[in-house]
């Protein structure tokens, strides 16, 4: 069941990508030959103006076929110096219009995010959690790390830490947030020890395993306690899911970044199968306790997921929205239109960059289930 739940849900980020990329066609005078949901051959269809709107077979997502996107590879074929296309094919628009067709996609997730993160903020949720009083490990050997962050900034155990970074901390979940969103950095401490507030800098490790930044403590104690999140109207709701798909976009950066870093590729870079679990997993779970968690965990995953399309889509790299965006700049600029062949041959480049990518995420996806039935 948990594969049938991240499954769909997956298809339906996929088609809401795919939306984007056809109301932005409609705009822009390019005539949309087919919409589909799912791949492969059609079960069901029916065309309305102009459009076949489909079912098809295999329910991976989804597709919006445009006039003139073909018109490429036939340039190909037939040494044109240029693309020619049709006023109403998306090689025949002006390349600005082009440009905006390949952003829509990618701006949808992105305003999905958004959508998500505000109802996260204006349902409101209850949580668990230790408290803010910390304990330092007295040996991180054990964790294959060689020096403890928190001791040698003079941490000590029993103490309350109330600020990170200039951010309020109420509890151990906002210390692992602020930490592990911080790996490799200096961060501002806060604590309260013997009703005196102290202030230290620590410099975080990186954990290589996870990519997370590791200071060195633990809870203080294992009594859970219950906190709920702030409440907000409708429209502070918004305004705090903005802000927060920002954050995230932000973590995700640098999260790529650390790639660069050393951190383990495999458990870094996800494939579909990992993701669809992954999802499935986390929303069938957190149903089983109550239908308010389970939106809220739906809701927070899928925006994570939605904000990661947003970006990877945007990357200038052939063969994706961020490619197409490019070129249509490149020749917007330049007043002159990109020659096909040019354009063939650093696609290449970019489909040899998602080949590898994929085979990165199907092999840690296998190693990841070999590994957990072997647990």
């Amino acid at each position: 069941m948990k594969w049938v739940i991240g499954l769909l849900c997956l298809i339906f980020l996929i088609l809401f990508h795919e939306l984007g990329h056809f109301i932005a066609a409609k705009l822009c005078g390019v005539k949309v030959e087919s919409f589909s949901i799912g791949f492969g051959p059609v079960l069901l269809h029916k065309t309305i103006k102009g459009t076949d709107y489909r079912i098809s077979l295999f329910p991976l997502g989804g597709y919006c076929g445009m006039k003139g996107e073909n018109d490429f590879q036939t340039a190909i074929e037939e040494k044109l110096p240029y693309i020619k296309g049709e006023k109403d094919s998306l090689f025949g628009v002006h390349p600005l219009k082009r440009a905006f067709i390949g952003f829509a996609g990618p701006f949808f997730n992105f305003i999905f995010a958004i959508i998500l993160a505000s109802l996260i903020n204006l349902i409101g949720f209850n949580y668990y959690s230790f408290s803010n009083q910390i304990r330092v490990y007295d040996d991180v050997t054990k964790l294959n790390f060689s020096s403890c962050p928190a001791k040698d900034a003079g941490l000590q155990n029993e103490d309350k830490i109330i600020k990170i970074n200039n951010t309020e901390i109420i509890n151990f979940q906002d210390i692992i947030k602020e930490v592990s969103t911080h790996p490799d950095e200096n961060i501002e401490i806060t604590v309260l020890r013997n009703n005196e507030i102290l202030n230290f800098t620590a410099h975080t490790l990186l954990n290589k395993e996870t990519g997370a930044g590791f200071l060195g403590i633990q809870n203080f104690d294992n009594t859970y306690l219950e906190f709920s999140s702030p409440k907000y109207n409708f429209f502070t709701a918004f305004g705090k899911g903005i802000l927060d798909t920002f954050d995230y976009i932000s973590i995700t950066f640098k999260s790529i970044g650390l790639l660069f870093k050393g951190v383990n590729i495999k458990n870094a870079v996800s494939g579909p199968l990992r993701v669809t679990d992954l999802l499935g997993s986390t929303i069938q779970d957190s149903f089983k306790v109550s239908a308010k968690i389970g939106f809220i965990n739906m809701f927070q995953i899928l925006c994570i997921i939605s904000i990661s399309l947003f970006i990877m889509n945007l990357l200038p790299i052939p063969i994706l929205d961020g490619g197409l965006i490019l070129f249509a700049l490149i020749e917007a600029i330049a007043h002159k239109k990109i020659n096909p062949k040019f354009q063939y041959y650093i696609q290449y480049i970019g489909l040899a960059f998602i080949v590898v990518l994929f085979c990165i995420g199907m092999f840690g996806d296998i190693s990841y289930f070999i590994n957990r039935g072997k647990n």
